[in-house]
């Protein structure tokens, strides 16, 4: 397999290490602490008026003895209480609250009712199929339930220090260890849907068992074998399929299962499924040294990121199987974009930071977090995008061409399949682990969002303290703090936003030329407490134009400050959002607008605008002379838009030359 003793590599930071006070993040971080967490609880207890009924914690209650009732919800509605406790326990993590603990711990003592003697968990078969269990892994992600699971009960243990939780989900590892093999009586298979495999890394790493991290890579080694497991099971069970009253059919692209994981070129199928499978291989090659996973995981990231990723980190293109489409296939309208896809994508890019820090992984984890993630919940925190568009007509997505119908103009309060806003929540709940790590000898610094982190570089004990003007001004600045004076290197990311940068020590220009490695510059000395680095970025409003092949954006420009995206809303610029023209040389003019989602900046800029008005009532004419007007165009931050009612919007707009 390719596989070699690993080299170093970078370990990432607990966000037990890490406290945020972060003008910009600490809004989110603690509308999810005050609203986004006790929200969602009602939401899966089925208590907010108005939204689709959850299901989710009647369901284990149900399947505990405690209640009574039938099985509601999608096959992996169990994943929306996992999801949630682990949110739950980032947010202990960084500060305990007593109440809030004991709600989960009593939640946590229902799952462990729940939980069959065998150590197996998943509430759908034990209420409603008891004799259905593994028999239809390529639909029905129970693996991928208790992968969720999984990740829920290392977090929580890690958080708490209690073992309930962690304990149940170690007897669920322990039961698919035997159920899956390739040894008599068992199945030589996987799971439709990934996800088991990068938690049990977690829970490799939390336990020490080595077993698990053998576990996840038969999971990863088996995907895609031939002949395939998938068409091998349809035919155990005559081909029938958990959806529908139809005979199943198998998509091997959509299930990542066209070929060995391997061998594959570029993402296809599933944008969700493929960004989880990367984050498990790149988990398994750091722990193993497997050189042949990480050639594939370094593969198809080029492929992800060169060709198929949207402007805003957005990725999935295509509706029908919220799946990948073709390189350079990214439609504005009727994109998927799920919000889940991103959030994979930044824990994709995360580990591949681990396995080799480089600026590219940090700039795309950077780009989704800033623009797509943050725009998938509204500031209230209580209403969500499934779907991330990056143009919107509501009367076209709420009209007769069901081919729109999947995109929304405003944020939902909740969904039958609810999957993106816990992950949300527990993204955000546990944002302290994104912005750093350490390898050897050195600190890299891959987000800038203000706070404190406590390190150790051998014997050192290292305090840094970030202040962050990000993402309105390009004006970072640490402060060392050091037990004694010790050697070690500080990296900082040089993001690809940013064309010109100005490092300072202790108020002195510091030369980076020679010094960039890999997109970060390496300051490297002996350091001493209150030694004080300030790099500051430029921030120009930039004019983005897509790769010629992607045909939608063909004589279009976006805006883009720092790391965020722009767009057009109707609020600002009107109706027909189309007719807007932005010239080549009209000026781009940045000022800050308090009134609109807590306060951001906005570019003005003098445009065109199409005067219609000569048309009529004609769908066609030759004799027309293209006429245009002068506007006023004002561009918002991405992640704010619909905010303001339902409205157009428009992050790609005309450009004259």
């Amino acid at each position: 397999m390719g596989q070699t003793a690993s080299a170093a590599k970078a370990k990432p930071v607990s966000m037990k290490q890490v406290n945020i006070q972060d003008d910009f993040w600490n809004y989110y971080i603690r509308l999810v602490r005050d609203v986004v967490v006790p929200y969602q609880w009602e939401a899966i207890n089925d208590r907010v008026e108005g939204a689709e009924r959850s299901g989710a914690v009647s369901n284990f209650k149900i399947a505990a003895g405690l209640e009574q009732g039938d099985y509601y919800g999608f096959v992996f509605q169990d994943t929306d209480v996992a999801k949630w406790l682990e949110a739950v326990a980032y947010l202990l993590a960084a500060k305990r609250d007593a109440a809030l603990e004991q709600v989960a711990d009593e939640m946590i003592d229902v799952i462990g009712q729940a939980q069959q003697p065998s150590g197996y968990l998943n509430t759908y078969f034990t209420i409603k199929e008891p004799e259905g269990k593994w028999t239809n892994l390529t639909e029905c992600h129970e693996l991928y339930t208790a992968g969720h699971m999984i990740e829920a009960g290392v977090a929580y243990y890690q958080a708490t220090g209690k073992r309930k939780l962690l304990d149940i989900v170690c007897r669920i590892a322990d039961d698919i260890a035997v159920v899956f093999g390739d040894g008599p009586g068992q199945i030589a298979g996987y799971d439709g849907h990934q996800e088991i495999e990068l938690a049990l890394v977690k829970l490799y790493e939390t336990t020490g068992e080595r077993k698990y991290l053998e576990l996840s890579r038969y999971f990863i080694d088996k995907r895609g074998q031939q002949p395939s497991f998938f068409v091998e099971e349809a035919e155990r069970r005559g081909w029938t399929t958990h959806w529908s009253k139809n005979k199943i059919h198998i998509d091997p692209e959509y299930f990542q299962v066209h070929k060995p994981v391997r061998e594959q070129e570029a993402a296809v199928g599933h944008a969700v499924r493929v960004v989880y499978m990367l984050a498990g291989m790149a988990d398994v090659a750091r722990e193993t040294g497997d050189r042949s996973l990480l050639e594939a995981c370094r593969r198809l990231w080029d492929n992800i990121a060169s060709k198929q990723m949207y402007i805003t980190g957005g990725i999935g293109s295509m509706a029908h199987g919220e799946a990948f489409s073709f390189d350079y296939d990214l439609p504005n309208d009727t994109v998927y974009s799920e919000t889940c896809a991103s959030i994979g994508l930044i824990f994709f890019a995360h580990r591949m930071l681990q396995l080799e820090p480089n600026s590219r992984y940090a700039d795309v984890m950077e780009r989704a977090l800033y623009n797509t993630v943050i725009a998938g919940m509204s500031r209230d925190g209580r209403h969500f995008f499934y779907v991330n568009p990056l143009e919107v007509t509501p009367d076209v997505c709420e009209g007769r061409n069901k081919n729109f119908n999947h995109v929304k103009p405003v944020r939902q309060e909740w969904f039958g399949c609810a999957c993106c806003p816990p992950n949300i929540a527990r993204l955000l709940a546990s944002l302290g682990e994104y912005v750093y790590s350490v390898k050897e000898n050195t600190v890299y610094s891959h987000l800038y969002i203000g706070g404190q982190v406590e390190l150790e570089l051998g014997e050192t004990k290292l305090t840094l303290n970030q202040q962050s003007g990000l993402p309105w001004e390009g004006k970072v600045r640490f402060e060392v703090a050091l037990q004694h004076s010790a050697k070690f290197a500080l990296a900082l990311r040089l993001p690809d936003w940013s064309s010109k940068q100005e490092v300072l020590v202790n108020g002195q220009a510091y030369d980076i030329s020679g010094k960039i490695a890999d997109g970060y510059a390496m300051i490297e000395r002996e350091w001493a407490t209150g030694d004080v680095v300030e790099l500051v970025l430029e921030m120009p409003v930039m004019r983005v134009r897509s790769h010629p092949l992607v045909k939608q954006n063909a004589g279009k420009v976006a805006l883009q400050r720092g790391p965020l995206v722009y767009c057009v809303e109707e609020a600002d610029n009107g109706a027909q959002l189309q007719e807007l023209i932005l010239p080549q040389d009209s000026k781009l003019e940045v000022s800050a607008d308090d009134s609109l989602a807590g306060g951001l900046k906005v570019i003005t800029a003098e445009a065109l605008r199409l005067d219609t008005e000569q048309w009529g009532t004609q769908l066609y004419r030759t004799d027309a002379d293209v006429k245009l007007k002068p506007a006023a165009a004002t561009f918002i931050p991405y992640y704010a838009w619909a905010n303001r009612g339902k409205g157009e919007m428009a992050v790609w707009v005309k450009e004259r030359v």
